[in-house]
């Protein structure tokens, strides 16, 4: 079976790498045993179609895999291309940022300020950091998302961006965004939908249940790189983030963000939550039967509180966990193990 050797890689955004597909179906021809990269894809949606073609000549003459690796932001329209054009063609997978599993012990606490991606968690300083992601999130506002094709204000939509950074963690308040940015209910979820689909925000849903329990029906939300949080919400260093209210659930996103990176494609997640008091920070069910309930503190010596036994009894999770922000990993009895974040490795 032929397969592809060395690759060439095109990077849209520059107009000479732009001309040299003009005309794609040459420029593969002369290149017919190589993988072609093309970065930033978004940019030229009308490739999908064509591809196509070229992928399934291809796969005739015996080259199945590994032809085309296509890189990009994530879009609504990017996705719906891929989907229909593509069908049976295409693998997607979702890179992941720098994860605590990645980074020495002692550099979790870098990691959850500046956040995931590499510029800004290896700046020379904090106010480095914060600058590079300054300047990402201006670039997304202003530039990036526009190309997407959503008409929407710069200032507009970064207002909300920034009240969903105030809410990190908490359920959604449709009526009170909507209050604060004087738009309706729809429009507060269409930019939110938007959000999600270019992966900028984590919409995670409540589990639902069988117990006939009254429970929270509006999903959570997370900006899910921590250091566009902080940016967001001007925090510039590990004390200012310390004193801020929005702590804690920033924590919980950070830990959040790092298991989902790690779950399998089929995996499934979400938070328990009733009015009663029973709480569950995250569910993740790796197969449909296998639920494991794990509670996120940010105490370096965690406890178990109540709201947790009672959901764990209402849910009969196959595990218990508590992610904390300690060293070390030791059961703590009743079930339940105590997971330090640099430990996550050994869970999945």
């Amino acid at each position: 079976m032929a397969q592809s050797t060395g690759a060439v890689y095109l990077d849209l955004e520059r107009p000479a790498d732009l001309a040299r597909i003009t005309d794609i179906e040459a420029f593969c021809a002369a290149n017919p045993d190589v993988m072609i990269v093309l970065d930033e894809v978004q940019r030229r949606p009308d490739l999908f179609a064509p591809l196509r073609g070229i992928i399934d000549d291809r796969r005739r003459a015996g080259q199945r895999f590994g032809q085309f690796l296509l890189l990009g932001s994530a879009s609504m329209e990017l996705l719906q291309q891929s989907s229909e054009s593509l069908a049976g063609r295409i693998a997607q997978l979702e890179l992941q940022s720098i994860g605590p599993t990645e980074v020495p012990q002692g550099d979790i606490r870098p990691l959850w300020l500046r956040g995931g991606f590499p510029e800004s968690y290896l700046a020379a300083s904090d106010a480095d950091s914060l600058a590079w992601r300054a300047d990402f999130i201006r670039t997304c506002l202003e530039r990036d998302i526009p190309q997407l094709g959503p008409r929407i204000p710069a200032e507009t939509l970064r207002r909300f961006w920034v009240m969903l950074a105030h809410t990190q963690g908490q359920t959604v308040n449709a009526a009170s965004l909507a209050r604060g940015l004087d738009l309706s209910g729809v429009t507060i979820a269409r930019y939110l939908d938007l959000m999600v689909d270019l992966l900028l925000v984590r919409r995670l849903q409540p589990w639902t249940s069988n117990q006939g329990k009254r429970m929270v029906k509006s999903p959570k939300v997370y900006v899910r790189d921590t250091g566009l949080c902080h940016a967001l919400l001007g925090i510039g260093s590990y004390n200012d983030l310390l004193g801020h209210p929005v702590v804690g659930g920033s924590w919980e996103g950070f830990v959040i963000e790092a298991i989902a990176g790690r779950l399998p494609q089929a995996a499934q997640i979400g938070f328990y939550r009733t009015a009663a008091g029973a709480e569950i920070d995250l569910i993740v069910s790796l197969q449909p039967g296998d639920v494991w309930a794990i509670d996120i503190t940010l105490t370096s010596a965690p406890t178990v509180g109540k709201g947790f036994h009672l959901a764990c009894d209402d849910l009969a999770p196959a595990r218990r966990i508590v992610v904390h922000a300690g060293n070390h990993s030791d059961p703590l009895g009743n079930g339940v193990e105590a997971v330090a974040i640099n430990d996550l490795a050994r869970l999945f």
